[in-house]
């Protein structure tokens, strides 16, 4: 068996102002009633955001900082008569690794804050990264342009 790897550094590029301050509150997707947040980048990678757009599609990648690392099977969408599945089978928060992919649209920028939605995720989230939703021939998604 191989070595295990050496620890893995990630640091936040920003986070997520949202009027989801409760997890239990946060819809299961983004699509299931979630609001818009805003996504507040950190002024160094302000540079970052050159060549997004308002419309443009988007997913941000979260660390899920509520969730419980140790939690390996699930029922899902919280339902106990479902039967018990891993959490790689699932959109569960709760797994070894807990980061969040969301996928939104960019409904204002201002600066360093983009607001973005609809989005699950609760107040003080970390944002990881954004990456532009591709079309198949490689160009962004973007509405109207």
């Amino acid at each position: 068996m191989p070595s295990p790897p050496p620890a893995w550094r990630l640091e936040p590029i920003g986070h997520l102002s949202s009027l989801l301050r409760d997890r239990k509150d946060a819809p299961r997707q983004g699509d299931r009633g979630a609001p818009d947040a805003w996504l507040e980048l950190m002024p160094r990678f302000a540079e970052a955001l050159h060549g997004l757009a308002v419309g443009d599609e988007i997913y941000v990648f979260t660390w899920l900082h509520l969730a419980e690392r140790g939690v390996l099977q699930v029922h899902p969408g919280r339902d106990a008569s479902k039967p018990l599945r891993g959490v790689f089978a699932t959109r569960s928060p709760d797994r070894p690794n807990p980061i969040g992919l969301h996928p939104v649209t960019i409904r204002e920028i201002s600066g360093t804050r983009l607001l973005v939605g609809p989005i699950e995720a609760v107040d003080g989230t970390p944002v990881l990264d954004i990456k532009p939703v591709l079309r198949r021939n490689g160009a962004p998604h973007a509405a109207g342009r």
